[in-house]
């Protein structure tokens, strides 16, 4: 998936830059005739055609060609949306109305917009038979059938304040709906596209009505309260269960029942291309990052659905992926040991998954992850310097053992040396500085966790990578009284 354009990529920018290149490689200079040689295959000439510096423009942006990232960049344009507007109030009410009732995907998400919509609504319940989209958002199915009767291609016209169609402002809507079912049954009716969408900041992450439905993400944003319905009545009409951003917005719950639904529908087989289907990755390996994460989080039941539909328990994970799913070479079953999930490494041995390699570092972790001290001592013996080759390897291993783990292996860990306020992620088990294991439990509203970290000498001063901001910092915006109260009391050293 490319993603290492600019945010908001537009064709003649990209001309000009192959444009430069042409002339800088004519003139010989020495980093175009580098980058040439990198990503054409043969050397510039004097009459180096500019067919070949797009060519490498395209080729450093991680695209196949020139005519790809072309229509790449079409898409783009044409479906690239800003989440910067959710935090602009709109003049219009019927487009306040949408703005505020709708999930964007941003921090401003909550139930103070939803009900503030819902207030609007009441206090101008006009605003939804002078605006479709606002109709469509607040479920109200007399106002878009007399809408569409006179002009049945408002169904696919793109109006409010995110300049979305009305399917996409139904599905996202979280107001309570008087009939989502029948609006969308409406909509669809009248030729509205159940895989439109939009592209979030202009980047390949392709936003459906599926995914609006679905909900999920980072922030936990909530499925439609209709969300069995309208998912149905989306995928019966054409909708590609192979939804990118649904899976990967549902994969931090332990729910299934998005999954059980999507398989119903074909999920893991191949649709017919459309615009969001050519910036997402093959539903092979779409599925394959699921079973990823849910062997990682020890989602045995997910991984028993994944396998029963035959996605590859077996095949080492390589490549270039998203850092959360490092192409890291190993397989599902090395995985599931790493961190100690043996009742998943167990599943997949008995549905056919080799035993895994031999490996001194994934041992030692195993081990500790278990808190299994004897085990840990036993494989030190066996493997001089394996403690010291994982520290190297792991630095900020303490971050997903505190938000994995069992009681006592954060102690274990620190213990062994790994560093108590080294920054990592708390959410994958890969080395990004992000957070302290102390951001981690002061977000969750952990208690016990924080007090034990803090006792092993976490500091509350520290400061994340990500946002700027201390432990207390993270309790306070995430609302967590509990970890705030014992952060800010007299020694922990925040009021210093």
């Amino acid at each position: 998936m490319p993603s290492r354009l600019p945010r908001h990529p537009h064709l003649d920018v990209l001309r000009r830059e192959a444009r430069t290149l042409q002339r800088a490689a004519r003139s010989g200079d020495p980093a175009a005739l580098a980058r040439v040689g990198e990503h054409h295959g043969r050397p510039a000439t004097p009459e180096f055609p500019l067919a070949a510096a797009q060519l490498v423009v395209a080729r450093e942006y991680g695209f196949a060609s020139w005519p790809r990232l072309r229509r790449y960049v079409d898409v783009v344009t044409d479906y690239g949306w800003d989440g910067a507007v959710a935090s602009v109030p709109a003049s219009n009410p019927a487009d306040e109305f949408c703005r505020l009732a709708c999930l964007t995907y941003t921090d401003d998400d909550g139930p103070h917009r939803w009900a503030a919509a819902a207030r609007l609504l009441a206090e101008q319940p006009e605003l939804t038979r002078t605006h479709i989209w606002a109709a469509a958002a607040a479920g109200r199915p007399a106002d878009v059938r007399a809408f569409l009767a006179g002009d049945r291609s408002l169904a696919r016209a793109r109006g409010g304040p995110f300049g979305w169609r009305p399917l996409c402002y139904l599905t996202y809507s979280r107001t309570d709906a008087l009939d989502a079912v029948a609006v969308a049954g409406e909509l669809l009716a009248a030729g509205a596209d159940p895989g439109e969408g939009f592209l979030f900041t202009g980047q390949p992450y392709t936003f459906t009505p599926l995914t609006g439905v679905l909900g999920g993400g980072e922030r936990s944003q909530p499925r439609h309260p209709r969300w069995r319905q309208l998912a149905r009545l989306l995928l019966d009409e054409g909708a590609d269960p192979n939804d990118d951003q649904a899976l990967y917005n549902n994969m931090f719950s332990p729910a299934n029942d998005h999954l059980v639904l999507l398989f119903e529908y074909g999920l893991g087989h191949a649709r017919s291309e459309s615009w969001s289907a050519r910036l997402v990755a093959s539903p092979g390996h779409m599925l394959r990052t699921q079973l990823r994460w849910a062997v990682e989080h020890d989602q045995l039941d997910r991984v028993r659905l994944l396998t029963v539909h035959g996605v590859n328990i077996d095949s080492p994970y390589e490549g270039d992926r998203p850092v959360w799913a490092a192409g890291d070479g190993r397989t599902p079953i090395e995985l599931a040991l790493l961190y100690g999930n043996t009742e998943i490494a167990d599943y997949l041995l008995a549905h056919g998954a080799r035993p895994p390699r031999p490996d001194p570092v994934s041992e030692l972790i195993a081990a500790a992850f278990r808190a299994d001290r004897a085990a840990v001592q036993s494989v030190r013996d066996r493997n001089p310097g394996v403690l010291e080759e994982t520290l190297r390897a792991r630095p900020g291993l303490v971050v997903w053992g505190a938000a994995q783990a069992p009681a006592g292996v954060v102690e274990l860990l620190v213990e062994l040396g790994f560093g108590v306020n080294a920054l990592g992620r708390a959410d994958a088990p890969v080395e990004q500085e992000w957070e302290t294991a102390l951001h981690h439990s002061a977000g969750e509203g952990d208690v016990d966790l924080t007090r034990r970290l803090l006792a092993l000498g976490a500091d509350p001063l520290v400061r994340d990578r990500r946002f700027d901001a201390t432990p207390l910092d993270w309790a306070r915006h995430l609302h967590q009284e509990a970890t705030a109260r014992l952060l800010e009391a007299p020694g922990s050293a925040s009021d210093q």
